[in-house]
C-alpha cells in the first residue's frame, strides 16, 4: 500500500468511525424509549436491553455503512443480534486504530461481554427445553396421536431416536389420555437417561368449521363457488348455493363484514365474504389448490381481517390447566397476542394452586397483532420465568400470506437472538416423510434451516419415529456447519 492509498484508508476509517459513533448515540436514546414503553426503563436486564438496541438499530438502514465496512476489511455487523452494542464497540475501536485517531481509541469488549447474549441463550434454552445433548443444540419437539396414550411403545421409540419435548394437544383426546401419556414420558426418559420436557398446548379459540353440507356428496369447491356459513342450527344448501357449513364459534358469523377475507385449511382455499346476514355470511371462494378443495368439518379458519376480540382462554382451556398443571413442564399459549394475555394465563394457573414449579410458556406466534406486540410479550413473559416462542407456520402464513411467510420466520429468529428467547420452528418440518416414509427434497433443505431455532416440531404421522431419527442426524450435521446466521467453518471432508 503506497502513502496515497493509506491516506485514503485512514480517511474512510476516520469518517467511518464518526457516523457509527453518531448512530450508536441514536442507537442508545431510541432504545431507552421502547424500553420505557415495556415499562422496563434503565433498570431492565441485559437481554431485554439488547432487544431495544436491535429494534432501534434496525429502524435504520445501514447497508452503505455495512459495505464501507466491508471494505475495510472489518465487521459488517451482520451478525449482531445478541450483542448490538458490543459490536458496534469492537468495530468503533478497529476504526478508531485504523484512523490513526489518538484521542478517540477505545478497548474492543472483553470476550466474555462480546458472547454473553449467546450463553444467556443457551441458558434460557436449557431451562426450557432440557440439556444439550452434545451432538445437537437443536432440539427436537414431537406432537403425539392419541394412540401413544395405549402403551409405551411408541413414546419409548420416539425417546430412543431422539425427542427431547413431548408435545401434547390438548384439542385432542382427554385429561386420562394426556396423564397416560406423561406417565410413558417420564418412564421412558427416566429407562433411556435423559430428561425429556412435556409440552401442553392448550387450544384456545380456535375457529374450525362443524357439520357441513353440500348440493351434491362429492363435490368440490372451486373459484367462484359460494358457501354458507350458519352460526347456529344446521347447515343450510339450496339451488343458489350448493356448501354449508357450521363454525366452532358461533360469534365469528356475527363479526363478519363484506370484504373480509377467509382462508381455509391452512390457506388451502381463500375466500372473500360477499354478505352478512341474520345469523349467516355467505362467502365466496377466490382461490383454491389445483382440481378444488373439499368442504370437511374440523378444518381450521383464519379471518386476517376480521376483529374478533375474542378471549385467547375459552373456558375448556380453564378446565384443561388443571391437568397441564398436573402434568406439564411448558405450556403452549395459542392465540396470545397483548402483554395483558400473559397475566391472564397466570392469573388462571394462580386460582388453579400451581404446586410451584415454573411452568415454561411457549407463545405461539401465529397472528398479525402477536407479531406487533411480540417485543412487548417478550419484555412481559421476563418477569415469569422460562420463555419461548414458537413459529406456529400453518397459521400465519394463513394470516399474513404465503408469500410473506419466509421472511417474517427470519425476523422472528432474528428478534427472538436478540432477545435471547428459544425459539421453536413449527408446521410441516418433514411433513411427506412423517407421513409416506419418504422426504422430499425442499422439505430436507427447510429441516436443515431449522437448525438455526432452538427447538423443531414434528407432527404426528406413521413413520414420525423415522422422521426423528433422521432428523437428529442431519440437525447433528447442521450444528458443525452453522450457528445462526453465521457458518463455522468446519474442515470440509468431500473435496
Amino acid at each position: 500500500m503506497n502513502s496515497q492509498e493509506r491516506y485514503n484508508a485512514t480517511s474512510r476509517a476516520a469518517a467511518l468511525h464518526v457516523e457509527l459513533t453518531a448512530l450508536r448515540e441514536v442507537i442508545v436514546a431510541e432504545a431507552e424509549s421502547l424500553r420505557n414503553a415495556w415499562a422496563c426503563g434503565r433498570d431492565a436486564e441485559p437481554k431485554l436491553a439488547n432487544l431495544a438496541h436491535y429494534l432501534a438499530l434496525r429502524r435504520h438502514d445501514i447497508r452503505p455503512l455495512q459495505r464501507h465496512l466491508m471494505a475495510l476489511g472489518l465487521s459488517s455487523m451482520g451478525r449482531l443480534e445478541s450483542r448490538v452494542l458490543p459490536t458496534v464497540d469492537a468495530v468503533l475501536a478497529a476504526l478508531a486504530v485504523l484512523s490513526g485517531a489518538e484521542g478517540a481509541r477505545q478497548s474492543p469488549p472483553a470476550e466474555t461481554v462480546f458472547f454473553a447474549g449467546e450463553d444467556a441463550l443457551e441458558t434460557a434454552t436449557t431451562q426450557l427445553f432440557g440439556p444439550y445433548n452434545g451432538t445437537r443444540r437443536t432440539r427436537i419437539m414431537v406432537t403425539l396421536p392419541g394412540a401413544a396414550a395405549d402403551g409405551p411403545d411408541l413414546i419409548d421409540d420416539l425417546v430412543r431416536a431422539g425427542m427431547d419435548v413431548a408435545r401434547i394437544n390438548c384439542a385432542h383426546d382427554d385429561p386420562e389420555a394426556w396423564r397416560a401419556m406423561t406417565a410413558f414420558v417420564r418412564a421412558s426418559a427416566a429407562a433411556w437417561g435423559r430428561e425429556v420436557k412435556v409440552m401442553m398446548d392448550i387450544a384456545g379459540p380456535k375457529i374450525r368449521t362443524g357439520t357441513v353440507a353440500s348440493f351434491e356428496k362429492k363435490a368440490k369447491l372451486q373459484a367462484g363457488d359460494c358457501v354458507r356459513l350458519v352460526a347456529t342450527g344446521e347447515p343450510r344448501c339450496d339451488g343458489k348455493i350448493a356448501f354449508s357449513a357450521g363454525v366452532s364459534l358461533p360469534e365469528m358469523v356475527t363479526r363478519l363484514s363484506a370484504g373480509d377475507r377467509l382462508r381455509y385449511d391452512d390457506g388451502k382455499l381463500e375466500a372473500v365474504v360477499e354478505s352478512v346476514g341474520e345469523g349467516e355470511a355467505i362467502i365466496r371462494v377466490t382461490r383454491t389448490k389445483a382440481g378444488g378443495v373439499k368442504l370437511k368439518a374440523e378444518k381450521g379458519i383464519n379471518l386476517p381481517d376480521t376483529a374478533l376480540g375474542l378471549s385467547p382462554l375459552t373456558a375448556k382451556d380453564e378446565t384443561d390447566l388443571e391437568t397441564v398443571i398436573e402434568c406439564a413442564d411448558l405450556i403452549g399459549y395459542s392465540f396470545v397476542s397483548r402483554p395483558e394475555d400473559i397475566d391472564l394465563l397466570d392469573a388462571v394457573l394462580a386460582r388453579g394452586g400451581r404446586d410451584g414449579r415454573q411452568l415454561g410458556l411457549i407463545a405461539k406466534i401465529e397472528q398479525p397483532l402477536a407479531l406487533t406486540n411480540l417485543p412487548a410479550l417478550m419484555a412481559r413473559a421476563s418477569r415469569r420465568g422460562p420463555f419461548g416462542v414458537m413459529i406456529a407456520r400453518g397459521d400465519l402464513a394463513a394470516e399474513i400470506g404465503f408469500e410473506r411467510l419466509a421472511e417474517m420466520q427470519e425476523e422472528l429468529l432474528w428478534i427472538c437472538e436478540a432477545a435471547s428467547v428459544p425459539c421453536i420452528w413449527a408446521t410441516q418440518v418433514l411433513e411427506d416423510m412423517v407421513k409416506e416414509g419418504i422426504p422430499t427434497r425442499g422439505e430436507m433443505t427447510d429441516a436443515a434451516m431449522a437448525a438455526r431455532a432452538e427447538c423443531v416440531m414434528l407432527n404426528k404421522g406413521d413413520a414420525v419415529v423415522e422422521a426423528v431419527a433422521l432428523l437428529d442426524r442431519l440437525l447433528g450435521r447442521m450444528n458443525d456447519h452453522v450457528f445462526k446466521k453465521t457458518p463455522t467453518l468446519r474442515a470440509l471432508k468431500s473435496w
